[in-house]
Parts: structure tokens; sequence; C-alpha cells
């Protein structure tokens, strides 16, 4: 069992250094990162906000090893991933990256706590269910571990989620408007759960938001604009 401790060590969890992608469309090659750079201490809670369009989603899966860039450089966690294999990618995706999305992305076939086992039967771990059964109950679904993602609403299927993402204790969480498809009174449940489990576990924490509100309570803002980002001074 890792501590919060374990996540907080000296120097940068995440380092971005001059990334570029360039997609194609049926209009054409669409520049969506033009240069990009980034640096996060470990154990800081980051906010993207700016313009939609402006490549804030497409960030996070390249920092997620899901989109690859044409240039540049990415380490996290220390480790170099444009050098990783795609079957060495996905297991240190597994192990040091969780994913928060909008849309939630539940398994539906598999219930509330099977859903929450899931990372870390991947990674092997023989009490997953234990494992996740505790955190089912952190997040307040204890009574929903048997239930399949159709018989949720979508605040305790995002919660699912979130416990979900924070399962294997990785060392950086990415969020994608996590509270995007949720009333406000849900949202904001869900972003103190976030933010909680997050300084509970040490975690590195980046969010996409439209939510200034929510980008303040942040420790570093950052905005992206024509596939740049620049840093928002409090």
């Amino acid at each position: 069992m890792r501590t919060p401790a374990d996540h907080m060590g000296v120097g940068p969890i995440l380092e971005l250094n001059d990334i570029h992608l360039t997609l194609t469309s049926p209009a054409g090659p669409v520049k969506i990162l033009r240069g990009a750079h980034l640096v996060v201490e470990a154990g800081a809670t980051v906010a993207i906000t700016g313009p939609s369009g402006a490549g804030k989603s497409t960030l996070l899966m390249v920092i997620a090893g899901l989109e690859a860039p044409q240039q540049g450089r990415i380490q996290v966690a220390g480790q170099s991933i444009l050098t990783l294999n795609e079957d060495a990618l996905a297991r240190f995706r597994r192990e040091t990256i969780g994913i928060v999305f909008q849309s939630f992305h539940l398994v539906p076939g598999m219930t509330a706590l099977e859903n929450i086992a899931l990372p870390l039967d991947l990674a092997g771990q023989r009490d997953s269910l234990s494992q996740a059964r505790t955190l089912l109950t952190a997040v307040g679904l204890a009574h929903r571990a048997d239930h399949y993602p159709v018989q949720l609403s979508g605040g305790e299927q995002q919660r699912v989620a979130i416990a979900r993402a924070f399962a294997a204790q990785p060392a950086l969480v990415l969020a994608d408007e996590p509270t995007g498809n949720l009333d406000h009174a849900t949202g904001q449940k869900i972003i103190d759960l976030l933010f909680d489990l997050a300084q509970a576990q040490g975690t590195t924490f980046i969010m996409v938001t439209h939510d200034m509100a929510l980008a303040g309570r942040c420790t570093q803002q950052w905005r992206m604009e024509d596939g740049l980002l620049d840093r928002v001074q409090p």
C-alpha cells in the first residue's frame, strides 16, 4: 500500500517540452498543439482552461500516452513515455496514470465493484475486490456494489469512475471536464471528492475545465489557446 509521501518526491512529475501535434480532417491537416510546454511538480493540483477547440482534451490524451505527438518530449514520473513500445506504455499507464472522463466510460457488463477492481486485476493484485470495496465505501457507494452502470445515476457513475481512476494509487490523475455531464450540486460533490482523494493519496491532479471558480481551487492554472499553454499568475 502506497502512502501520500510516495508520490511527493522532489522535482516535476510531468514535463512536456515543445509538443507538436497535427491531425488530419476532411478539410486537411489541423494543427492542434503548436509547441506546448508544461511542467508540473509532484503533488500539485492543476487546472487547464481555454476556449473550446483549443486542444485541452488532446493535451490530456498526449500526457496519458493515448495520442502520440509528431514532435517533442514527454516525461511522466521520470519516464520518457515516447520511448516505450505499445505494451510497455500500456503497463506504465496502468501503474502510473488514472483517467477520469466526462462520459464515465464504465464497463456496462461489470458491477460498480468490478469496475473499480478492474485496474487492480490487470495489475495482478490478489486482493483487488477488497481494495475496490474500500474505495467504493470512500466514495459513498458501498450500498451500490452489485449495481451495474445502467442502474446508477450520472453522479454515481462518475463516483465509480473516480474510484477506478484512483484504485491503483497512481502518481498522476487526469480529468477531462469531470462534471460536464452533471448538474451543479452533483458536480460540486464530485469535485470535492476528486480533491479529497488526490490529497489523501498525494496524487498529482490535472484537470481540464471551463469553470473558473473551480480552476481557482487548484495550485496551478494554465490557459491554452491556439495549441499553446501559458501559466496564469495568481
